[in-house]
């Protein structure tokens, strides 16, 4: 596999990071939304760090394009975590929106029992769909939203008129994406601008996960002959029944590789989950392994060094 590792952390997303650590000493309760798409590479290490034991709710975003049966099994596991509760839901229905309120106040009754407000603060990553669902619990556009990653520059807190204020925060990555599966998953969903990955090593991956998992759904999508073995081989079968080709007939794999994301992006593909929790450890493991090796490597070119000094100096 490629050794990509997304490093994308503006000044803007620094300087949300230090704001919020000021600001969550005064928070009740925080509420973290995720693509429902990829949970787990969605799910901002930072944020664990930053809130500390307050209770969270983990909002999986986008249910509608994600496998229902992956939602319910990442809705079971990231509730292990002490002090979360977790559920799944798609902005096209403001009722399931608004079980989000709900469940602030249940997690922290002591509030409304004494008159207070609830305080909440909300904060994911970009481009998971933080801006939209803030505008359908106040009711009105106040958040800027867009198909863009890091819309969001400021944080502003919103009073929305029922027992809960709201903080909201720009949409933070972390300084580095050291888990390589997870860089591919986020470039997949969007959830990264398209230039910070090749669009084709990124499509070459997506095409792979889905061969394996999801072959009923790109067969019945792009009418493929039979069942392509390689990831290269389901890329020119795409290419080739979209007309995706060069001058001789060969098939464009860039453009090829487009239309693979820009159709799992639009949930044309059907419903797609693009990890499951048992795949988790394992790649946990093989980034552990990666580091290991690369200190090591670090370890044996500084000896060389040493080893040349000392010989130069005889």
């Amino acid at each position: 596999m490629v050794n990509n590792k997304i490093q994308w952390f503006p000044g803007h997303m620094h300087k949300a990071r230090k704001e919020i650590e000021e600001a969550i000493p005064q928070i009740d309760v925080i509420i973290e939304v995720l693509d429902a798409r990829i949970p787990y590479s969605s799910e901002n290490p930072l944020i664990s760090q930053l809130r500390g034991d307050k209770p969270c709710i983990k909002v999986l975003n986008k249910r509608d394009l994600a496998d229902p049966e992956m939602t319910e099994l990442w809705i079971a596991h990231l509730e292990q975590e002490q002090g979360v509760k977790a559920m799944a839901i798609t902005t096209a229905n403001p009722q399931e929106v608004h079980r989000i309120l709900e469940l602030c106040r249940k997690m922290v009754p002591h509030r409304e029992e004494v008159g207070k407000n609830v305080r909440t603060m909300i904060m994911g990553i970009p481009n998971v769909g933080k801006s939209t669902i803030i505008n359908t619990l106040a009711g009105r556009a106040i958040a800027q939203t867009g198909n863009q990653p890091a819309v969001t520059r400021r944080q502003q807190r919103i009073n929305l008129q029922n027992g809960v204020v709201l903080s909201d925060t720009p949409g933070i990555l972390w300084p580095k994406v050291e888990n390589p599966h997870s860089g591919f998953r986020l470039a997949a969903t969007g959830a990264i601008k398209d230039t910070a990955m090749e669009y084709e090593d990124v499509a070459f991956y997506t095409v792979e996960y889905l061969a394996k998992h999801y072959a009923d759904n790109l067969i019945a999508r792009y009418q493929v002959d039979g069942t392509p073995g390689s990831d290269v081989e389901w890329m020119e079968a795409i290419g080739q029944k979209r007309g995706a080709l060069r001058a001789g007939g060969r098939v464009d794999l860039h453009k090829a590789s487009e239309i693979l994301l820009h159709e799992l992006r639009q949930g044309v593909l059907g419903k797609i989950t693009l990890e499951r929790p048992d795949m988790i450890p394992n790649e946990l493991i093989e980034v552990e392994q990666e580091e290991i090796r690369k200190t090591e490597e670090k370890a044996k070119i500084k000896e060389e060094r040493r080893k040349r000094y000392l010989r130069n100096k005889r």
